[in-house]
This record gives structure tokens, sequence and C-alpha cells, in this order.
């Protein structure tokens, strides 16, 4: 008897599962674990990284990347403002500037604020002030666009009803259309947060010491005196601890705002 497509369907993903389950058990069987173990997963040299991974490594992390994350918010708003302004020369200076960071990588920007502009004006930028700087020009670029978008996506109907109650451009805008424009940006900007604290991981380039080290410098540093990749992974599970949180708020922002702009109604 033929098969229909339904069926056809399901055995070719009982095949697929059954196939993967036959490539896990091979591994599995072939895999040397008590090498891995020592590699990944040495308890010893994971009970070395504490207190100082969490105390100092993430509370660094978390530091650097709020730092950087209210400047690039702020940033970001002024440049979406710029873009949307009637005035020529705002928007083609707000243009620019996010078509020129969003095309460079991080590693430059933070190479350019923490080194180049030092040398060039002979002058020196504090360590804590420098990542801010670098971490908020990478965030900016990307955040004006989004936020650019939010208010573009608040209901006309929004602002002709806040004008029509006497309301003047900019009180409308303050008032009534960004606090709109970002319960819509919600989610990207969660998103956006969490980028922002992988990128964290470059305030290395600029030069730490022991009390200024992030996850990753941290885990690098330990992975010079221990052998194995131990370090990598606990450094790992702490940027978990900050990320899979976030994601999960970004998933519950999109259930409640994503599904679209909110309508027309009263001001």
């Amino acid at each position: 008897m033929a098969l229909s497509r339904r069926q056809r369907r399901s055995a070719f993903r009982t095949g697929q599962y059954v196939l993967l389950l036959v490539i896990v058990i091979v591994l599995a069987l072939l895999a040397d674990w008590s090498r891995i173990g020592k590699a990944f997963f040495d308890l010893e040299v994971a009970a070395k990284q504490f207190p100082d991974v969490i105390t100092v490594a993430l509370k660094n992390t978390i530091v650097f990347t709020a730092l950087g994350f209210a400047l690039g918010l702020g940033m970001g708003l002024l440049l979406a403002l710029m873009r949307l302004s009637s005035v020529g020369p705002y928007r083609w200076f707000a243009r620019g500037y996010i078509e020129f960071f969003r095309g460079l990588p991080a590693l430059l920007i933070f190479l350019a604020v923490g080194i180049g502009v030092p040398t060039a004006f002979d002058t020196t930028l504090p360590r804590n002030v420098a990542i801010m700087l670098a971490l908020g020009i990478v965030s900016s670029a990307y955040m004006a666009e989004t936020i650019r978008a939010g208010i573009q996506a608040v209901p006309r109907g929004q602002v002709e009803a806040a004008r029509s109650l006497g309301m003047s451009p900019a009180r409308t805008m303050i008032t009534v259309v960004i606090p709109q424009a970002f319960r819509i940006i919600l989610p990207p900007l969660a998103n956006e947060l969490i980028m922002l604290t992988k990128d964290s991981s470059l305030a290395f380039l600029l030069g730490t010491t022991p009390a200024q080290q992030e996850l990753a410098q941290f885990s690098r540093q330990a992975l010079l005196e221990a052998k194995g990749l131990t370090p990598i992974v606990v450094a790992g599970l702490c940027y978990l601890v900050i990320t899979i949180p976030l994601s999960i708020l970004q998933q519950r922002l999109e259930k409640k705002y994503g599904a679209g702009v909110p309508g027309g109604g009263t001001v």
C-alpha cells in the first residue's frame, strides 16, 4: 500500500531521529570521557576560579555592559531624532554616523577610542571611560535605527490627537511618541543588550589589572595557569548567567509587544 504524504513525512522524520541517535551512541562509545572531563570539567581547576570569577570578572562585565548600554541608548535616541529631523544637516550627520560605525568592527572602535584618541591628543582616558565610550559608540549606531523604526511605527493618529489637544511638537514627541516607541522596541533593545554583553569581552584590548578583568580576560589569564579549557567553560557559564535571563526576557517581551504596533487610541 502506498504511503500518504503525511505518512512519508513522519517516516522521514523518524529515520532522521534514528540516524541522529545512532551517531550520538557511536560518538559516546568512541569518546575518551576521562580525557574530556579532565580537559573541560576539571573541578579542581574550576574551584580555583571562585570567588574572583563572580566578585571581579562577572561584576566588571555587568558594569561595563550597563555603562555602554546607557550611553548607547542616550546617543541612539539623539541620533534617531536627528535622523527624523526636518533640518538637513542633522539628518546627514546622523545618517553618516550610523552608516560609518555600523560598518566598522567593534575591535577597531575599541582600539581607536582606547589607544588612537589618547595617542593623537597626547592625553589619557580612564579605562572605564574608554570602555563605556567604545561600547556606547558600537551600540548607538544600531540602537538609533531601532529607535527610529519604533518612532515611525507609532500610529499617526496618536500624534494628530496630541496636537489637537494643543501640545507642541516637542511635547508630543516626549510625552506621546517616544514612550509608545520604546514599548514597541523593547524586544530588539533586549537583544542589543545581549550582544553588548558579549562585546564587552573586547575590553581586554585596553589593558587591565587583576581587579579590572572582565570574564574573557579573566579566563584568558586562568588559561595560562591551568592545563585544559576548564576556565573557558567557567567563563562561558558566567556569560550564560547573564544572557539566558535576558533571552527569556526578550521572548516574553516579544510575546507581549511583538505581535504588532499598538493601534490608534486616545492620548
